[in-house]
């Protein structure tokens, strides 16, 4: 049942990126064809005001088609017509037309094009179908590579952006429920660890470390500083004050531990909200430093797949998913941003690219930059899956 609840978590994220593009392009003015739960045939499917909304039977994240993602090219052609062609003879006249238009950019000869090939429609297949309506879309007044910038970067950042705020809320939530702010009261003293074989226990108050009084904001700091030397702990117990230790901290991490966590005082929405954004920003910057690090064996071992990130998110309950689900959903943020075809972060860069050339860039470039693109997340992917498999058998 854990599982099941972290792929379902997963998929809630992915569903969350797609419902920012889909509202936001409706806000802007564009007309997406198509809002989708899921993937594959589907189970119940509506259409209002000429957009379908679909529950389809793998439930697993879902897909906004907005039309018009590029401008039509030559190439398209052959790829929805090719097969009516060789059936029937007539189209060839219409179609190489509508070809010579789309190469010499010239719209309205391709739609005066399309206009023939509609009237020859009746009784086509649903193939031939289905390339008048894309490529209709393509050439209308609101398909995507004719807007205005601004509108093409708000839309393809509402995914990943959508997916940020989430990620600000739901911590936000953790900490006005769990709390923020450390205290100097142990919560949890974690078994087999020095904090449990020094004698300390849920409820001591920590007062002082190797003899100096410490602050609840310092305790942290003070163990990590130790360089792994014994440390002693004052703390209050009952009333009475109890040295403990000493005891050597272990490294874990990279940081020296004691192994317990001290009790978060709880937060109102405004500080909930501030450290929120705090975390975000830390878990940003260190994200962006490990995808700098991952041409280094030891930066590589760092990144998860999907299989990962489900049995991470599989180990934790109650607000501890939470959290984790948090921290997911602002990953699969910054991973979209990144500069690359066909994430959104790369859809952005060509959409500015396009807007300070004044014209469309060419569906070959596209096309050679997907293929790089594409490439890149397949390796992040493969490199991901290796190391959930590693730890699975490991485990």
């Amino acid at each position: 049942m854990s599982v099941l609840i972290a792929i379902l978590g997963l998929a809630f994220l992915i569903l969350v990126h797609e419902a920012g593009h889909f509202f936001t392009a409706i806000g802007v003015g564009m007309r997406p064809r198509s809002f989708n739960i899921g993937f594959g045939p589907p189970l119940v499917k509506t259409t209002r005001k000429g957009i379908d909304y679909a529950i389809r039977i793998v439930p697993l994240g879902g897909y906004v088609k907005i039309p018009g993602m590029h401008r039509p090219a030559a190439s398209d052609v052959d790829v929805f017509f090719g097969r009516a062609m060789r059936q029937a003879p007539e189209l060839v006249g219409p179609t190489q037309r509508l070809k010579r238009a789309l190469a010499a950019a010239d719209d309205e000869a391709a739609s005066a094009a399309l206009q023939e090939l509609e009237a020859l429609s009746p009784g086509a297949p649903h193939e031939f179908k289905r390339g008048l309506r894309e490529l209709s879309d393509g050439l209308s007044p609101y398909a995507y590579w004719r807007q205005r910038t601004w509108r093409r970067v708000a839309v393809i950042f509402a995914g990943p952006g959508t997916n940020m705020v989430l990620a600000i809320v739901l911590f936000a939530a953790v900490y006005m429920a769990v709390g923020g702010k450390p205290t100097s009261t142990v919560a949890e003293v974690l078994p087999k660890q020095p904090a449990q074989r020094m004698g300390l226990r849920a409820g001591d108050q920590l007062i002082a470390i190797g003899n100096q009084p410490v602050e609840p904001s310092d305790i942290v700091k003070r163990i990590t500083g130790s360089g792994g030397r014994p440390l002693t702990l004052t703390v209050v117990r009952d009333g009475r004050v109890i040295i403990l230790g000493p005891a050597r901290p272990h490294k874990v991490n990279g940081a020296y531990r004691l192994g317990f966590r001290p009790k978060g005082a709880h937060l109102g929405l405004g500080e909930s909200i501030w450290y929120s954004l705090k975390l975000a920003g830390v878990v940003s910057r260190e994200t962006v430093k490990s995808l700098g690090r991952i041409v280094h064996k030891s930066g590589r071992k760092q990144i998860s797949g999907p299989v990962g990130i489900v049995q991470e998110s599989s180990k934790s309950t109650g607000w501890d998913y939470v959290a984790v689900l948090g921290f997911v959903s602002l990953s699969l943020a910054l991973l979209n941003l990144l500069p690359l075809l066909p994430l959104d972060g790369g859809h952005i860069a060509f959409s500015i690219i396009e807007g300070l050339r004044g014209r469309a860039v060419g569906r070959e470039v596209y096309e050679r930059v997907s293929a790089i693109g594409i490439a890149l997340v397949l390796l992040l992917f493969f490199v991901g899956l290796s190391n959930d498999l590693g730890r699975l058998n490991g485990s």
